[in-house]
């Protein structure tokens, strides 16, 4: 009936559909939902990025890093987080499932155009590396008198 409908016989369409399950075989992706720890690539570590008017906060959630293996830059309002994270094995055990990250990965944020480069503090505590960025002086509001 959809065939008269649309002026296309079914067969057209069930041609459509065997094609997108032969693409999503061959690029590994499943019609099914993605697991509870599936993150698209480029997405980790996972960031919150919080701001005030004195400072942007910048939390990087990065359980198992060497923190002074990690890389910090901020150019041209540019931050950019670099690292790895490599996960060991025991002698003569194979993994059979892995659902953390292990490798290379860099991530770069845009911050707003007033933050002050010359104003940055890190620091990396139970996991999390949180980064400081102070706002430049001359921008932030202050307070005018009345008289």
């Amino acid at each position: 009936m959809a065939g008269y409908l649309t002026g296309f016989d079914n067969d057209f369409f069930s041609q459509f559909d065997q094609l997108r399950r032969q693409m999503n075989r061959l690029f590994g992706e499943s019609a099914g939902a993605a697991g509870i720890r599936s993150v698209a690539a480029g997405t980790y570590p996972a960031i919150n990025v919080g701001a005030s008017t004195k400072q942007v906060d910048v939390y990087v959630f990065a359980a198992g890093l060497d923190p002074e293996q990690l890389q910090i830059s901020l150019q041209q309002n540019l931050l950019t987080i670099a690292g790895e994270r490599k996960l060991q094995l025991a002698e003569g055990v194979q993994a059979y499932r892995r659902e953390r990250f292990s490798g290379a990965f860099k991530r770069t944020l845009a911050l707003p155009e007033d933050v002050n480069p010359d104003a940055v503090e890190a620091t990396y505590r139970d996991g999390v590396l949180h980064i400081v960025v102070q706002r430049k002086e001359e921008v932030q509001p202050r307070k005018i008198e009345v008289k």
